[in-house]
């Protein structure tokens, strides 16, 4: 199919830009962002290529209208209006999902249920069925209903691209992959300069940092909705994908996870392998504190967060140690957390803070660039 569609990326709060970048980068046309997610344009194969390449998205979907819905009966008509018999088959299953933000339809079972019936009187009426089988692929429908405005759109991905499909087990409150990239892509990192995740976990952020260093595409190793899609090109995608095997590259800077829970550190250890990065990322266990810290590149991770007083008082503490680590080499540091106090325990100012979420936890994402002081003395 190569009508051209307006698609989305639903990012975390807080990564719109990176992903417009990623967008513009990979020569995606018309790219905007707006709060949690990034439009941009084009057909089936295009949306293939932004689901095998996409680091920061949660997810691609297509935009199939947007209309003012201040009544159940607005919703309905704005929904039977939209050609969805342009991507939806006479036999393809179409469930209903969506939230309601700010807006006068509070009940989110209620619109699923307007949006459905909707949806089913326009195909019934395109394909001359009073009964819609649904038996054929499925084409999950989404709405979001934000300030009496419903915007619906139909999912190309299935599972959250967050799911690469290399971390069957994780640790306690990990990060999630799609956060990580964004953490690396925000460090700047060339894949040139060493990296180092003292406190790794289930040593996400390593593994997207190798991923990213060797241009290994993080949907490769997965499946999509869309392939499944009627009219969907799959020799087109067969052939991006063998383009993006072909593209991987090798990469010399030095990727460093350490944990002091030896079983989080196994874990990372499991987790790279499962990736095909085992033999790029060296895993050790030991506390930050006693780890050893390269010369130069950057030090980017997610520490614990501590809710009680005592907690805090130690993660100020590790705070307080990375900044002076990474004042005394060309270090920079990127790092996630809670608190606010962090930058006058690393002891500076952030170059760069964006406010996030990690999970439901709302958050501060610090980049501390290189110490170059040391140069100029």
């Amino acid at each position: 199919m190569s009508e051209q569609l307006r698609l989305s990326a639903p990012v975390v709060m807080g990564v719109e830009g990176l992903c417009a970048d990623e967008l513009r980068r990979a020569g995606f046309a018309d790219v905007t962002a707006e709060d949690g997610r990034v439009f941009f344009a084009g057909d089936l194969t295009e949306a293939a290529r932004a689901n095998l390449w996409l680091r920061t998205a949660e997810r691609v979907q297509i935009l199939l209208g947007r209309f003012p819905a201040g009544s159940f009966e607005e919703l309905f008509e704005g929904v039977r209006a939209l050609p969805l018999e342009a991507l939806i088959p006479a036999d393809g299953a179409f469930p209903v999902k969506g939230h309601s933000v700010k807006s006068r339809l509070v009940s989110v079972p209620d619109c699923q249920r307007i949006i459905k019936k909707a949806a089913a009187v326009r195909l019934g009426g395109v394909y001359g069925r009073n009964e819609l089988p649904e038996t054929g692929a499925r084409y999950q429908l989404h709405f979001t209903l934000i300030r009496d405005v419903c915007s619906l759109y139909l999912d190309t991905s299935g599972e959250p691209l967050h799911k690469r499909g290399y971390r069957a087990e994780s640790t306690l409150a990990p990060i999630s992959e799609t956060l990580a990239a964004a953490m690396v892509m925000m460090s700047r990192r060339r894949g040139d300069r060493p990296m180092i995740d003292p406190m790794c976990g289930s040593g996400t952020i390593a593994v997207e940092a190798a991923l990213m260093a060797g241009n290994r595409a993080p949907g490769l190793a997965r499946r999509f909705a869309l392939e499944r899609f009627a009219g969907f090109d799959r020799a087109a995608f067969a052939r991006l994908k063998t383009e993006a095997r072909e593209s991987e590259t090798a990469f010399e800077g030095e990727i460093f996870a350490s944990d002091v829970d030896p079983e989080a550190a196994e874990l990372a250890r499991s987790n790279a392998e499962k990736a095909g990065v085992g033999d790029r990322i060296l895993v050790s266990v030991g506390d930050l504190r006693q780890v050893r810290y390269p010369d130069s590149g950057v030090v980017i991770t997610n520490p614990p967060y501590g809710e009680r007083i005592g907690d805090r008082d130690e993660s100020r503490r590790l705070f307080a140690f990375l900044g002076r680590v990474t004042a005394a080499r060309e270090l920079g540091a990127v790092i996630i957390s809670p608190d606010t106090e962090l930058e006058k325990a690393f002891g500076r100012k952030a170059d760069k803070k964006r406010k996030i979420y990690n999970g439901m936890i709302r958050c501060d994402l610090y980049c501390f660039r290189p110490n170059r002081l040391l140069k100029k003395a």
